[in-house]
C-alpha cells in the first residue's frame, strides 16, 4: 500500500528529473477530497486531452467544464515537455475502470488483461498526467513531450519504488476511451524502464530553482524475488521480452563486470544473461548448481555493492 506523497515533494522530484515545473495558483490544495478518497496510490495514468493551446488547455485541466469539475488531472503536460501542476489530491481524471487492470498494475504483471469492466474508482488510485494533444492520430507527439512524459513517470515510479508497469494509459484503464492515441504505452513503459534501470542524472532545470528538499532514491532497486522468476521464465519465450525491468540494471552491471556484451543488456534475462550471471557466481566463489545463473541473496547483493544498485527480497 502506497500513500500519496506530499505535494511538494511531486515539484520537487519532476524537478529533479530534469523537467521545467510551472506551479499554477493554489495547485497544492485544489483537489475533489471532498468527494471521495485519494490513496492508497498503485501508478501513474496517461491521457491526451483532446484540446490544442497549452493556456486554454491548463485553464480547461484546472477548472473542468460543465459535468466534470477540476482538476481533470495533478499535471498537464504540454508540446515544449513543460508539466503544469494544477491540483495535487483527487481530481476527475481515470473514472471508473478494470478491476483485473488495477490488480495487474498493483503486482507489475508482464501483460495487463483488457479492460472490459468498469467498476473500480481510478480516481482514488492512480496520478494522472493530461498531456496537450488533439488525439486524433494526426497530432503529432514532439520528442520533448514524450521525454517529460518518461521522465514524469519515472519520478513517481522511482520515488514509489514502482517499476514501469505501474504506467498505464487511460484507454488499458477504461472502456471505450482512446488515451493517449498517437504513441504506444508498451513503447511509453519500455521508455520508462530505461530510465529506471539508469542512475538518476537530471538535467538543469531551464528556469532557476530551490535545491530540493527531497530527493528520490538515487540508486535503481533490484527485486530479487522478481528477478529471479524472470530467470526461470525468460530463456524458454520467444524474442526477448522483458518481464521484469530490473533485469536491465543487473545486465548493466554484468557489462560493467565484463561478463556480458553491451548489446545484450535489453532487460531480457535470456541464456545468454543466465550463462553471464553464472560467471559472477563462479567469481564469488560457488560452483556446481549453485552456479546455474538463478540469482541467489548473496551473490546479488554482492554485484549491488560493487555496481550501485540497491536489493530488495
Amino acid at each position: 500500500m502506497a500513500n500519496p506523497m506530499p505535494a511538494a515533494t511531486l515539484a520537487q522530484i519532476l524537478r529533479g528529473e530534469g523537467l521545467t515545473v510551472v506551479e499554477v495558483g493554489n495547485w497544492k490544495t485544489h483537489n475533489r477530497n471532498s468527494k471521495g478518497l485519494w490513496g492508497p496510490v498503485h501508478g501513474v495514468m496517461i491521457h491526451h486531452t483532446a484540446t490544442s493551446g497549452t493556456q486554454r488547455t491548463v485553464d480547461i485541466c484546472r477548472n473542468g467544464y460543465i459535468g466534470l469539475p477540476g482538476p481533470l488531472c495533478q499535471g498537464v503536460i504540454a508540446k515544449d515537455g513543460t508539466v503544469y501542476l494544477i491540483g495535487y489530491g483527487r481530481a476527475n481524471h481515470a473514472g471508473l475502470g478494470d478491476d483485473d487492470v488495477l490488480r495487474a498494475v498493483i503486482n507489475e504483471t508482464p501483460a495487463l488483461p483488457t479492460d472490459n469492466e468498469a467498476s473500480t474508482d481510478g480516481n482514488r488510485y492512480f496520478y494522472g498526467f493530461e498531456c496537450e494533444n488533439l488525439g486524433d492520430g494526426k497530432d503529432p507527439w514532439p520528442e520533448k513531450q514524450l521525454e517529460a512524459i518518461e521522465r514524469a513517470s519515472a519520478a513517481i515510479c522511482r520515488w514509489h519504488r514502482w517499476g514501469p508497469r505501474s504506467v498505464i494509459g487511460h484507454l488499458e484503464w477504461q472502456p471505450g476511451k482512446p488515451d493517449p492515441r498517437g504513441f504506444t504505452m508498451d513503447s511509453m513503459r519500455d521508455r520508462i524502464a530505461d530510465r529506471l534501470a539508469e542512475d538518476p542524472e537530471p538535467e538543469p532545470p531551464k528556469t532557476p530553482t530551490k535545491p530540493p528538499a527531497v530527493k528520490p532514491p538515487a540508486r535503481p532497486v533490484v527485486d530479487l524475488s522478481k528477478l529471479v522468476a524472470a530467470a526461470k521464465s525468460d530463456p524458454p519465450r520467444r524474442g526477448t521480452p522483458v518481464s521484469y525491468y530490473g533485469t536491465k540494471t543487473v545486465e548493466q552491471a554484468l557489462v560493467r563486470e565484463g561478463l556480458l556484451a553491451p548489446s545484450l543488456a535489453d532487460g531480457h534475462f535470456g541464456t545468454a544473461t543466465r550463462t553471464a550471471y553464472a560467471s559472477w557466481q563462479r567469481r564469488c566463489g560457488y560452483s556446481g548448481k549453485d552456479a546455474d545463473g538463478i540469482p541467489g541473496a548473496e551473490s546479488l547483493k554482492k554485484l549491488a555493492a560493487r555496481r550501485g544498485f540497491t536489493v530488495t527480497a
